[in-house]
């Protein structure tokens, strides 16, 4: 009798036309196998559903029938599916380096050595750190309710050059559009202000990556005066102190920073004055290097 043939789960994987990521984290979700010491190994589960160990070239590893069929995932409303940068790439029509690049402008990962990290902010939106079995490079994976995140959608039409019609709380925000963007910066910004003004071209001069009035990657409807996306740094020129409205502006704004820890720089009219001495001191809190 011949004796059945046995696929590794790399090799399972490429049977499916699925990633060997995919593949282990469909079989780790099932509680087919799980990590100890940083390698994969059956579980009661798994052996029961014809998994095996055999032996290669590189050591004990863990095979399975060439005719296995993935069992059903167990209701578990408590254990949200996983998915992984490439799947999020594949609903949204994207790259998975791409998607991976989207996810750390929003601040939710950032680029380790090799591979991808998780953040704090990463980790509030429900994300895992993972990591392959093989080469040991770290990447994320994340709950299927990430893909309807507005922020995340926001972002994807931004790179896919979506128009979107204004929306109420656009319509709403009072303070935007009290106050018109007049002054044209160095690079081209149109800000609100003079002193937004010489926040732009320092940030400029410097040769400093910069965006105007960006969308914070939140659910809230917050604008930034400034974000610079290496460090992931705000920037928000506070004006105006006479203003009740625009004080309580002020303290809803600093409210969500302090909310979602975002790496916050304030500065104000004296600030504003000494932007060479002030900024470059801020901006090495967070790993951005000034000149």
């Amino acid at each position: 009798m011949n004796e059945e043939k046995r696929l590794s789960t790399t090799q399972l994987a490429k049977l499916r036309s699925v990633s060997q990521e995919q593949m282990f984290g469909q079989l780790s979700t099932l509680g087919l196998i799980e990590k100890h010491d940083d390698k994969w190994q059956l579980t009661d589960a798994g052996t029961a559903a014809g998994g095996v160990y055999l032996t290669g070239k590189y050591g004990q590893y863990v095979a399975w029938p060439e005719d296995f069929q993935l069992p059903n995932a167990p209701s578990k409303p408590d254990a949200p599916k996983l998915l992984t940068a490439t799947v999020l790439g594949q609903q949204f029509e994207l790259p998975a380096n791409k998607m991976n690049y989207i996810l750390s402008e929003l601040g939710w990962i950032k680029k380790g050595l090799k591979g991808w990290l998780v953040t704090e902010q990463g980790l509030a939106m429900g994300a895992e750190q993972g990591e392959d079995s093989r080469s040991g490079i770290p990447y994320v994976r994340w709950p299927e309710k990430i893909t309807r995140n507005r922020a995340l959608k926001d972002n994807i039409d931004n790179i896919k050059g979506v128009d979107k019609p204004k929306t109420d709380t656009d319509k709403m925000d009072s303070f935007r559009h009290k106050f018109e963007a007049t002054h044209r910066t160095t690079d081209g910004h149109f800000v609100r202000s003079k002193a937004e003004m010489l926040i732009d071209n320092w940030l400029y001069m410097a040769e400093i990556v910069h965006a105007y009035e960006r969308k914070l990657p939140i659910e809230e409807e917050m604008y930034c005066d400034f974000y610079i996306p290496t460090g992931k740094v705000y920037i928000e020129f506070w004006g105006y102190e006479n203003d009740a409205k625009y004080q309580a502006r002020k303290q809803e704004k600093l409210a969500i920073y302090q909310k979602y820890n975002f790496n916050l720089i304030e500065l104000t009219d004296k600030d504003v004055l000494n932007l060479d001495d002030i900024l470059p001191r801020l901006l090495l809190k967070f790993g951005v290097q000034a000149y």
